[in-house]
């Protein structure tokens, strides 16, 4: 192993690797914060036990108790008798298909490698990525918590409908007032009962986990006493008689005998029946018209599995509000007035009821599936157990809800059915008059059922709060990441406490039931979505062990969720996608950037490749241009940006559309300068967020800035997607600097671009160009339009127009006219050119006359060549200086190593001995010697009068621009082309500065030699 010992110290051993893996401990949520409690007792702390439960006993019963619950034993007898069996049985199948297909993508994502405690919450986030992880995790948090509030609301209706009705504080006086009483004593004894049950969890769990199995007995208990019920009404129908007048159901609370009339010792009375109906007990006292028109029939609520009523029960009842339980195939005599009806006995539709509203209510009944995932980090093999276990435990209940839906049309009369609180049957719950041995079984078993239903939800809610507030994606959720000691979660549990009573508040477990399925739908439509997305994009770490899964279920189980969502309440549907948007943007704008390999990130990057292709294939159009920017920055000494207002500049040129690269060059080596390298990277990434500067880092280690900008120019960019114009500072020291090479690599920078047919954009006195937060007032940006090469001009104000830093500036145009031009009509066509270009501008033609050259400019251009040939003496002593010091050190090394010859004899051959300073001063003789005629050359020269012609131009330009544009926010002006000749290079710097000598903010402008702007549409 020695061949790898430099590689050790970074990259672990094989053995340790697997050594790590064998004792890798899949931790509970919660059981993380108990082992750092124990770390800081030192010496005292226990060893951790690895999980070891099964298939059976850590994903199916878990994922059965949470499946059958509330709705099953309140409202599936109601569901059935209102929607009819079939019309049931496509409920449940919709429902059941839906919770299935999520179960198969679901099992795929558990099993695609090792799922730490957090469940669907961290399947979804690492599958999908920290944006849909939270808007999920949240929605699911939010069902969770409802959840919470439907079973309370459940055990409520249980407690005051069935267990003890005189316990109600809100007694109803009149028939008209029940709902509203009964509401009223929801909330009460809801809040109550949270009250109990957040105490309960807060002061331990474990007791909670420990009930676990006993709740799930009940609810065993009870569906054992169900299906016993029903083989018993094959030989002995239980006696729950519906009493009915005429073909109306009657509420059988105050009365005992379904009779007008009845003998008590040869003497014919009214029963407690006839006083309901009429206003005295006497025979002649005056009845309700229906009362007195129809008989008083008894019907055997419970007629028995061999009676033939699933024929009666097939169809659907479906009515409004107030709509009168009536048997459709019996026969009455009318005469009954509506108004009067609703305060009579009869039993009514509490709701309006159609067949979208009972999907909304019984979804609940099927969701919990994601029990066994929750339970992750309990598993003894958790890649095995969430698979089979969930797919089991969705069939059991599936078999179960159909078996019930098939049985409970067989056995009940449809109007006890329709009847929701059993007010036919004395208040007897209807699912349970069908049980055996005794109605109370179901009673108490839902009682218990729903009990522990609501604490599990208490339970499971605040823990997944927590979990996705400690991953830190969403800011303002930080504090509930905090708990007690031993890790439990007490701000959030306070959080979810109140989110509950919100539902309890609501009080109708019909109304509550459509919420959660709203946020559940929204929570397994992502699941499906997270497989379809992973199975689509082939990514290599998608390796599920769970192998009977598709895309095409997973979209199917997608679509099925959507289709759900809109089915159940599209106003619900609406608000549920409503909150997780927002909490999908905010996470997007403010959340923790996190990478973890999501499937998002993927799919964006497929997106991308393709995109990338497409553009490829032609150049974009003149209506599709716009500045694709690479911004050449500076940094100074400590890899600071020198000039932060290039990126303000480029953001408000921009507004965050089309591609910005921001490149720099590092002198030097990668592999002596790649920390440096990292590091101004990290700083331009730092000022291109201050700045809101959207688009790309590309930092690139070259052996001379020279080479490195023109690397950049060549290759920055990707495909389609490469820059065409290149942004600027304009090198305000050049003058001062003894490097000439800072305006060498400026100018071969403009050369550079030109040949690569990019636009270039100079910006001048950058440090003075307003931020991203100023607000420029009421001024112009003035175009000075000399020659065109495209219509960069044009556009550019333009696009700076629409950002708020530039929206009040006005636009004006100026272009120059010659002697030979008819300026009058070059306005004109200028104004038609603008009108059909669509932009907004003042314009002004400028007229430049030929003058006689003027002796200031004369002189500045002698100046500038004096400056010049000066600068060229100064580096060619330079260089001759280091020539003869290397010169004087290889005769001093020669001399020590070589002994002298004699001279040859004659009169013209005379030796001599170098000395250092006989060297010396013959050079310096001969220096000042040739220093005296350089000097008298500088003096006696004459302009070259290329030169003097172009200074003269840009001092008249300058005068022009200058007396025109001085207030002006911004100055565009033509840049002209560097010399084909390299020799004047620097002259070429000199005309730029004198064209440009006393305006502020100036942007010089180089097309790339392709039209930019078109007048057609």
């Amino acid at each position: 192993m020695a061949l790898f010992e430099e590689e050790m110290d970074s990259n672990p051993m094989v053995s340790s690797l697997l050594n790590k893996l064998a004792n890798y401990t899949n931790l509970t949520q919660g059981a993380q914060e108990h082992e750092e409690a124990e770390e800081d007792e030192g010496p005292k702390k226990k060893a951790v036990k690895s999980p070891q439960m099964g298939t059976f006993m850590g994903v199916y019963l878990p994922c059965l108790q949470n499946i059958l619950g509330v709705i099953l034993f309140l409202r599936l007898t109601w569901i059935v008798g209102t929607a009819g069996i079939l019309e049931s049985l496509a409920i449940v199948c919709l429902c059941c298909s839906c919770t299935m297909l999520t179960a198969i993508s679901m099992s795929a994502i558990a099993t695609n490698g090792v799922v730490p405690a957090g469940g669907s919450y961290y399947m979804i986030s690492r599958s999908l990525g920290p944006e849909f992880g939270g808007a999920v995790g949240l929605c699911f948090y939010l069902g969770t918590t409802f959840a919470g509030s439907m079973y309370i609301l459940g055990t409520i209706e249980i407690l005051l409908t069935y267990i003890v009705p005189k316990a109600a504080i809100f007694v109803a006086e009149k028939k008209e007032d029940e709902a509203d009483a009964l509401l009223n004593n929801m909330r009460v004894y809801g809040t109550c009962c949270l009250a109990l049950m957040a105490v309960v969890v807060f002061v331990g769990v474990k007791y909670v986990n420990k009930l676990a199995l006993v709740f799930l007995a009940c609810v065993i208990l009870s569906i054992l006493a169900i299906y016993a019920g029903v083989i018993k009404t094959i030989f002995e129908p239980p006696d729950f008689p519906v009493c009915m007048l005429g073909n109306r159901t009657l509420q059988n609370h105050n009365f005992d005998s379904c009779l007008k009339k009845e003998i008590i010792g040869n003497i014919t009375v009214t029963t407690k029946l006839w006083k309901l109906f009429c206003e005295g007990p006497d025979f002649n006292a005056t009845c309700n018209d229906y009362f007195a028109n129809n008989n008083v029939t008894s019907i055997q609520g419970i007629p028995g599995l061999t009676s033939g009523v699933i024929s009666e029960n097939m169809w659907s009842a479906y009515g409004p509000l107030g709509m009168l339980v009536e048997d459709k195939n019996s026969s009455s005599v009318g005469g009954s007035d509506p108004t009067q009806d609703i305060y009579m006995p009869y039993v009514v539709n509490d709701i309006t009821t159609f067949f979208t509203l009972l999907v909304g209510i019984y979804f609940p009944s099927v969701t919990g599936i994601m029990a066994g995932s929750n339970r992750s980090g309990d598993l003894r093999d958790a890649q095995k157990s969430i698979p089979i276990g969930t797919i089991l435990a969705i069939a059991t209940t599936s078999f179960i809800y159909v078996t019930c839906v098939v049985l409970f049309g067989a056995c009940i009369e449809g109007v006890l059915l329709r009847d929701k609180f059993g007010d036919s049957v004395k208040g007897n719950l209807v699912i349970g008059t069908l049980s055996w041995p005794s109605p109370w079984v179901i009673v108490i078993g839902s009682f218990f059922s729903c009990c522990g239903a609501g604490l599990q939800s208490l339970t499971g809610a605040p823990r997944l709060l927590q979990a996705i507030a400690r991953d830190g994606i969403v800011p303002f959720l930080q504090v509930f990441g905090h708990g007690k000691a031993n890790g439990e979660p007490t701000w959030a549990l306070l959080l979810t406490a109140g989110i509950c009573e919100i539902g309890i508040l609501i009080a109708s477990l019909d109304a509550v039931a459509p919420i959660l399925s709203m946020f559940f739908l929204m929570c397994y439509l992502f699941v499906n979505l997270a497989c379809a997305v992973q199975t689509l994009l082939r990514t290599p770490n998608w390796r599920p062990r769970f192998k009977y899964y598709h895309w095409a279920l997973s979209f199917l189980g997608m679509s099925l969720c959507l289709a759900l969502m809109f089915i159940s309440s599209w106003y619900y549907a609406i608000v549920a996608m409503a909150i997780a948007s927002c909490i999908y943007k905010y996470i997007e704008y403010r959340g923790a950037e996190k990478e973890w390999g999501d499937g998002i990130r993927g799919l964006s990057l497929n997106a991308a490749r393709y995109a990338l292709i497409r553009l490829e294939e032609a150049p974009p159009h003149t209506k599709n241009w716009r500045p694709q920017l690479l911004v050449l920055l500076n940094l100074d000494s400590d890899q600071g940006v020198k000039h932060p207002r290039l990126l303000s500049l480029t953001t408000q040129l921009k507004a965050g559309k089309g591609l910005t690269i921001v490149g720099n060059v590092i002198e030097g080596t990668f592999l002596t300068k790649e920390a440096e390298a990292k590091r101004a990277e990290q700083n331009i990434k730092s000022s291109m967020s201050a700045e809101r500067t959207k688009g790309f880092c590309h930092v690139v280690v070259s052996s001379n800035l020279r080479d490195g900008f023109s690397h950049l120019i060549q290759s920055a960019g990707l495909g389609g997607m490469k820059h065409n114009t290149v942004l600027m500072a304009w090198p305000g020291t050049w003058r001062q600097s003894n490097d000439p090479q800072s305006w060498k690599n400026f100018i071969e920078t403009v050369r550079e671009t030109t040949a690569a047919h990019q636009a270039l954009l100079v910006a001048k006195n950058v440090d003075s160009f307003p931020t991203n937060q100023d607000r420029l007032g009421e001024g112009t940006i003035d175009v000075w339009w000399v020659v065109h090469d495209g219509g960069m001009l044009m556009l550019l104000p333009f696009l700076l127009r629409q950002h708020k830093v530039w929206r009040k500036c006005k636009m004006r145009i100026f272009t120059v006219a010659q002697m030979d031009d008819n300026s009058i009509q070059m306005k004109k066509d200028l104004q038609m050119f603008l009108y059909h270009l669509r932009l907004d501008a003042e314009v002004e033609v400028v007229e430049m006359h030929d003058n006689d050259i003027s002796a200031f400019t004369y002189e500045k251009t002698l100046v500038m060549e004096q400056r010049s040939q000066m600068l060229k003496q100064m580096q060619l002593s330079r260089t001759e200086r280091e020539r003869e010091a290397q010169l004087i050190h290889d005769r001093n090394t020669a001399s020590h190593a070589t002994i002298n010859d004699k001279a040859e004899s004659g009169p013209e051959r005379v030796h001599m001995t170098w000395t250092k300073d006989k060297l010396f001063t013959e050079r310096n003789r001969n220096r000042e010697c040739n220093a005296n005629v350089a000097v008298r050359d500088l003096f006696n020269m004459k302009p070259n009068q290329s030169n003097v012609r172009r200074m003269h131009t840009a001092v008249k330009l300058n005068e022009v621009v200058v007396n025109k544009s001085q207030g002006a926010h911004l100055v565009l002006l033509n840049m002209p082309g560097p010399p084909r000749n390299r020799g004047g290079d620097e002259n070429y710097m000199e005309f730029l500065e004198v064209l440009l000598e006393g305006l502020n903010r100036v942007l010089l402008v180089r097309g790339g030699g392709r039209e930019v702007i078109t007048i057609y549409s």
